[in-house]
Parts: C-alpha cells; structure tokens; sequence
C-alpha cells in the first residue's frame, strides 16, 4: 500500500477524534475567532480568508485561523491560490453535541445585549 501523496500546500488538521473540547473552547474565547466562526456558520459555502473583514493585522489575521484550524473547528484547503474555510460543525456536533449552537446562539444574545 502506498501512502497518499502530501503537497506542500495541504495544511495540518486534527483527525477527528483527536479534537478536545478545552481546545475548541479555548479557540472560540477570543472574539475575532468567534466572529470568523460566527460568518462561517452562516455562510452557505466556504469562505476566503479574504472573505473576512477583520480589524487586526494580517498577521494576527492568519494566527486567527490557525487557531481555530489547530483547535480542529475549522477546515482549510488551498483552491488555486485561495485558501478556503469551512467550519467543521458536523464533525463538532458528534462529538459535542449541542455545543455549537449554544455558543452561537449566546453570542448573538450577547450581541443584542451589548447593541453590537
């Protein structure tokens, strides 16, 4: 058996099974991962990182997704010269089941709370 071929553009993710919810809360505690997450529960498809208008730099901009990507709540993948991003709900609600939307559904409350 041969094993698959790597690119040098495939980026790292936990497997499944390796993902930890201190991890993933850890991820989703600072607010502009949140808000990332946030547009990508919504989104209907992936989206670009250019896709996100964030008021850091770049450079926090791209620690912003490998956090999240890191954690194992989000998916990257190059198309073409785009890196795209798709938020792992599936795998996240299997394995903490209900989680996802009671974060979502907090922060929007939190959001009318505060008039944001």
């Amino acid at each position: 058996m041969t094993s698959p071929v790597v690119s040098s553009r495939d980026l790292p993710h936990p497997a499944r099974d390796e993902i930890r919810l201190e991890g993933v809360l850890h991820a989703l505690s600072d607010p502009m991962r949140l808000r990332i997450v946030r547009e990508l529960a919504g989104a209907s498809a992936e989206l670009s990182c250019s896709d996100f208008e964030l008021p850091v730099t770049k450079s926090t901009t791209t620690h912003h997704f490998r956090v999240l990507r890191e954690s194992g709540v989000i998916r990257q993948v190059y198309r073409g010269t785009a890196k795209m991003n798709g938020l792992r709900r599936g795998e996240l609600d299997a394995l903490f089941p209900g989680l996802m939307g009671a974060l979502l559904d907090a922060a929007a409350r939190q959001d009318v709370r505060l008039g944001g």
